[in-house]
């Protein structure tokens, strides 16, 4: 016998694990289908399992009809079946009963009509008689008590359900990813904890949209200048920079002899990379203080020689907080015989207010470094690095500020998000070779 399936009544029945269906299916085969399938107008309403176990193994099964006034009442039928035979969680009973949230609603409405009254419920509430008596004409509908109720309340009543897992499983459900109800389905999550880090992203979304309404929006006509970063930050607005991104000097007077190539980048000095670099960074921090948004990220790179020195500076101005690894992927020159190979980078990271990051990940970059014929500055970062640390800090309509720009990377991969940037550099040859890079 074929009997028709209608999908919104499938939909009301929770589905079996693996293991249950089964467990079903043995029993079936070993004891035959004991139980009825039941049918409305045609449609199974109870014994979509038992149907289909019928079907693949050609098994003999009874038909059980009922008779009902509309779908509605059938919906409610089948999910107090529910209520009533399975042995389902509070995220799936919590579901079911939302269901009949719309149910009850539809229901009041049709009594309301034939009664003629034009009440119009408010958001939340629900016009009925009792629960048992929305579903049947055994009254003439002009005695219908006309009756505001808390919607959740009574749902939650017939799922055996507080009122508030009622409302959380609600919000849970408009608004939680497909992944995370699945894991409500299977217990794997409680309703508590959907619904707070639903609530916790609500927040976040809340100060996000705040700190936006907070930009100070600034113009830039080009986003490279060769200047003094000192003279170009002041020229800036106050409060309009979201992100720093800087590779300063590091007043060491670095040179790299790892290269063979006596003309290779990395065997070139950087400009103001002796004791004078302190000076500059901080009084770059200084203008910074008031250039950057009342909610910032800061990102400074650093040499472990002189991490001691650029912290007491940054920590003056900024909120220090976990300072970033740049793994190299290989180890450096140095002392070959009495010292580990250094191949790490740092970078301070450092925050005003409290602007959220996107993605929290962990502070380990492992980002190959570039081999010096691929260079373009002695102290050249990979772009891919620079886009890894933006990824997490930067939101749509950032105003990303690089004092001391080197090779352009930073504003190279802020070219690539079309985030607007500006990048600053002092030496006028790096500058010529740099807008060249960026440009390529």
């Amino acid at each position: 016998m074929e009997l028709k399936i209608k999908e919104e009544f499938k939909k009301l029945i929770p589905p079996l694990t693996p293991d249950e269906y089964k467990q079903l299916e043995t029993n079936c085969i070993q004891e035959g289908i004991r139980d009825a399938i039941i049918t409305w107008n045609g449609y199974i309403i109870d014994g979509h399992n038992r149907y289909k176990i019928a079907q693949d193994w050609c098994l003999v099964f009874k038909l059980e009809p009922k008779e009902f006034k509309s779908e509605q009442d059938v919906k409610v039928w089948m999910i107090l079946n529910q209520f009533g035979r399975r042995n389902i969680g509070n995220y799936t009973r919590a579901k079911l009963a939302l269901e009949l949230e719309d149910i009850f609603k539809e229901k009041a409405k049709e009594n309301l009509s034939k009664a003629g009254s034009s009440y119009s419920p408010k958001e939340g509430s629900q016009i009925s008689e009792k629960v048992t008596n929305l579903f049947t004409e055994d009254e003439p509908v002009k005695k219908i008590e006309i009756k505001p109720i808390d919607t959740y309340k009574e749902v939650a009543k017939v799922a055996n359900l507080s009122h508030d897992t009622i409302a959380k499983v609600k919000k849970i459900e408009q608004k939680a990813a497909p992944e995370i109800k699945e894991k409500l389905s299977t217990g794997e999550l409680s309703i508590n904890q959907a619904y707070q880090d639903i609530k916790k992203e609500e927040k976040k979304a809340e100060v996000k949209e705040k700190i936006q309404s907070q930009r100070i929006e600034t113009k830039i006509s080009e986003n490279i200048k060769n200047g003094n970063c000192l003279e170009i930050l002041e020229s800036l607005e106050d409060g309009c920079i979201d992100i720093v991104l800087t590779d300063p000097p590091y007043g060491i007077n670095y040179i790299s002899n790892r290269s063979i190539y006596d003309d290779s980048i990395t065997k070139r000095g950087l400009m103001n990379d002796g004791n004078e670099a302190f000076e500059i960074l901080e009084k770059t921090c200084q203008i910074l203080t008031n250039k950057v948004a009342q909610n910032a990220h800061l990102y400074f790179f650093c040499s472990w020689s002189v991490f001691s020195k650029f912290e007491s500076i940054i920590s003056k101005y900024f909120t220090i907080k976990t300072p970033l690894v740049w793994d190299k992927g290989n180890k450096g020159s140095g002392d070959l015989e009495n010292d580990w190979g250094n191949q790490t980078e740092i970078i301070i990271f450092c925050v005003k207010g409290k602007k959220l990051v996107n993605n929290r990940r962990g502070n380990l970059l492992s980002i190959p470094r570039l081999h010096s014929s691929k260079m373009v500055h002695p102290t050249q970062k990979p772009v891919e690095l620079i886009t890894e640390i933006l990824a997490v800090s930067y939101i749509k309509g950032d105003f990303i500020v690089d004092p001391f720009m080197g090779s352009g990377s930073t504003i190279k991969a802020c070219n690539k998000i079309n985030a607007k940037s500006l990048g600053i550099e002092i030496d006028n040859e790096m500058f010529n070779i740099a807008n060249k890079f960026i440009n390529e």
